[in-house]
């Protein structure tokens, strides 16, 4: 396995380096797709925005299983990992805003049952978290994608923020036949040995003033990944950790909305073609 950050770090626009992919064309976005500030609006406080997915328990725990309006089986397939905030509204919201392009989203809660609502219970949850069981959960999910009636993905994909991000990335070196991965500044896997073994191209997206993740760390993890033959591009924006987050103080909606962009044609293109 390779090394892991600190929890305490884990919890902690627009020039961009490109990896070995070509770059992405832009798509028209879905109908009902929502933009930047719509997004934001769901975040605001005192927003209750009405829920389109569906709960249901998968493996003992809880999930969120977000769907296209009026569209059938087959469906390409997102799971969503949560971050350290655990299956809270917001990430309701980026499962709603996923369906709304066109995915079948689906969230499963790896801290079972608790939603973190300090730095200091997220670094408890995050403490208590049984790795095996996540990582059971999260394949899980991603069977459940493939066989599920509503969904019979084709193709799938995994999305992280955060720490979120790290166990995205690590599931996707788990489960080679993930056909994307999109990793939001979390800690990342720096062995090119172990990255060898990722099949899924992959999305990079992180901050250059983001001291969580700094862009060293980025700059080791995109020679990783170069070293390891791994299909890839990496964008950085001038923004900090967690500036893809509304609900986040550290918010900037700029490099949020531009980031979004190279998330949805790289999904576009590597889970709908």
């Amino acid at each position: 396995m390779g090394r892991h950050a600190p929890w305490a770090v884990l919890l902690l626009l627009a020039a961009c380096t490109t990896g070995r992919s070509a770059e992405v064309a832009r798509e028209p976005a879905s109908p009902g797709a929502m933009s930047e500030g719509e997004f934001q609006a769901l975040h605001e406080p005192g927003a209750s925005p009405p829920r389109k997915g569906v709960e249901l328990e998968l493996s003992g725990a809880r999930a969120y299983l977000g769907l296209p309006p009026g569209a059938s089986a087959p469906l390409p397939g997102v799971i969503v990992v949560h971050e350290a905030g655990g299956l809270d509204g917001p990430l309701l919201n980026w499962v709603d805003r996923l369906a709304a392009e066109g995915y079948a989203a689906l969230a499963v809660d790896l801290f079972a049952g608790k939603v973190p609502a300090t730095p200091e219970e997220s670094t408890e949850a995050m403490r208590m978290l049984d790795l095996e069981r996540a990582g059971k959960l999260l394949h899980a999910a991603h069977e459940f994608l493939m066989k599920d009636p509503r969904v019979r993905a084709p193709r799938t994909g995994v999305i992280g923020w955060s720490v979120g991000s790290t166990w995205a990335l690590r599931m996707a070196v788990a489960e080679p036949e993930l056909d994307a991965v999109v990793v939001y500044y979390g800690w990342p896997v720096l062995e090119p040995e172990e990255l060898a073994r990722l099949r899924a191209p992959l999305l990079g997206v992180y901050g250059t003033m983001d001291v969580s993740v700094p862009p060293s760390t980025v700059d080791q993890f995109e020679q990783a990944l170069d070293a390891a033959n791994v299909t890839h591009r990496v964008v950085r924006y001038e923004a900090g950790h967690a500036f893809a987050q509304p609900a986040d103080p550290r918010y900037h909606a700029w490099a949020a909305a531009a980031a979004w962009q190279e998330v949805d044609a790289f999904l576009e293109k590597h889970l709908k073609r």
